[in-house]
């Protein structure tokens, strides 16, 4: 089967759970035999080709956004959209605050849902043009239903079954001003029938967007996020360090903050004099001033030295980072559709400790590999590490249900079948 993955890349300057996603997804077709095309928009791929390849880059983040602020650029010559989208242009972009947060965006993602009556339309033509000279796909999959907007040329000319993932909209739209909200949601809902079949990443979020696109639940499957499990180095908690860790962008929407406080109540307590926090996953331009104070706040209480920013968060610098940690946690404050470094802490037998918000619960429930907390406070949080720190049995015993878990209910392997089935289905 050929498959195109239509993924909006991050540029590589933090971990991106929707990135990775995408791409061990389109690792696990390829070994099945099935043929797939990455098509980057917005940023490269650098997260795992950390390179800009041969397949060119649509709706380059500098290029869209300068022609939807400032229609003068919308007459600018080829060789300037190419200059835009270079590689150096790129990653100057990735690393600018506006990049990767809805708020001063609205009337671009508006624009985007709109398709061929949006400001885009020539670069919704260039890419759906592309693929259709260049690729002859069965199958059309697009990352998020924010890119909606892309379904009905791409059925119009290509004439093939388009799918779209969904996956944590509701926090992009959610943090837009109100006045937009409602709009952007009635938005997506009518360009919802342009796609043969959503898939959402778990049971709960697959409730959340029937009701917030208002979609028919029969248009909605749910296949969970998998990993490799052979991709991970197994090591039990109860053989290493007493070290919690935290692996996601570290912003404040994701709770960094309240993890860090949870970590300085914990060191309140004695007998944690060996216990320290790591944390990993990069950051925007966002989040330098958010870091900055918390770095300050940990010199404060004189944990310094008990507090490590591990800077690597790819390939072996992640692997590194699961090696030396215990549990991790990453307190989300409004929970999440799922979470991608979940599943790569528990094949790697960490257990996880999160809130129970979002799809948390129901990740934890179904691989036994971790639990969960309310509410999510510091004092909260802190307390679940210590029943885990003081109890070193019930550790081990979950840091080796976690990676069970995943082999046996996360597996890429066996979702990489089911969505081929779902596809088959519609072909």
């Amino acid at each position: 089967m050929n498959i195109i993955q239509i993924i909006p890349g991050s540029g590589g300057s933090f971990y991106c759970g929707n990135c990775l996603r995408d791409s061990k997804y389109v690792d696990a077709l390829r070994k099945e035999g099935h043929q797939v095309v990455k098509i980057p928009m917005y940023l490269p791929l650098f997260a795992d080709e950390h390179d800009i390849t041969d397949i060119p880059v649509f709706y380059g983040a500098i290029s869209i956004y300068l022609k939807q602020v400032y229609p003068i650029f919308r007459k600018a010559p080829k060789w300037f959209d190419r200059m835009l989208n270079s590689k150096p242009m790129m990653k100057l972009a990735a690393s600018m605050s506006g990049s990767t947060r809805a708020k001063g965006l609205e009337e671009m993602t508006i624009s985007m849902l709109l398709g061929e009556e949006g400001k885009q339309k020539e670069e919704l033509e260039r890419m759906v043009d592309w693929i259709a000279e260049h690729c002859q796909p069965d199958i059309i999959h697009i990352s998020n239903a924010l890119l909606l907007g892309l379904a009905h040329h791409i059925k119009q000319k290509i004439n093939v079954p388009v799918f779209c993932s969904l996956q944590d909209e509701d926090v992009w739209v959610d943090a837009m001003q109100p006045s937009f909200r409602d709009k952007v949601w009635k938005l997506m809902h009518e360009k919802a029938k342009d796609v043969d079949t959503f898939i959402a990443v778990s049971k709960y979020y697959a409730g959340v967007m029937e009701k917030r696109m208002d979609i028919p639940v029969e248009k909605v499957e749910h296949i969970y996020l998998g990993v490799a499990p052979e991709d991970y180095t197994y090591r039990n908690s109860s053989e290493k360090p007493r070290n919690i860790g935290y692996i996601s962008r570290m912003c404040y929407e994701n709770g960094f903050d309240i993890a860090v406080d949870a970590f300085i109540e914990l060191k309140k307590s004695p007998g944690f004099e060996d216990v320290k926090f790591i944390a990993t996953g990069g950051s925007t331009g966002d989040d330098k001033k958010y870091i900055r104070e918390l770095k300050e706040k940990v010199k404060q209480y004189n944990l310094e030295q008990d507090v490590q920013f591990h800077d690597d968060f790819e390939g072996e610098g992640r692997s590194a980072f699961f090696d030396k940690v215990s549990m991790v946690s990453v307190p989300v404050r409004n929970g999440e559709a799922f979470g991608m470094y979940l599943l790569e802490a528990m094949a790697s037998g960490v257990p996880v400790v999160q809130p129970a918000l979002g799809a948390f619960p129901e990740i934890v429930e179904v691989s036994k590999g971790g639990v969960n907390y309310q509410p999510n406070t510091p004092e909260e949080l802190a307390k679940a590490w210590k029943h885990l720190l003081e109890n070193k049995q019930e550790l081990g015993q979950l840091s080796n249900q976690a990676r069970k878990g995943v082999e046996g209910k996360f597996n890429i392997h066996q979702h990489a079948q089911e969505m081929v089935e779902a596809y088959s289905n519609k072909k």
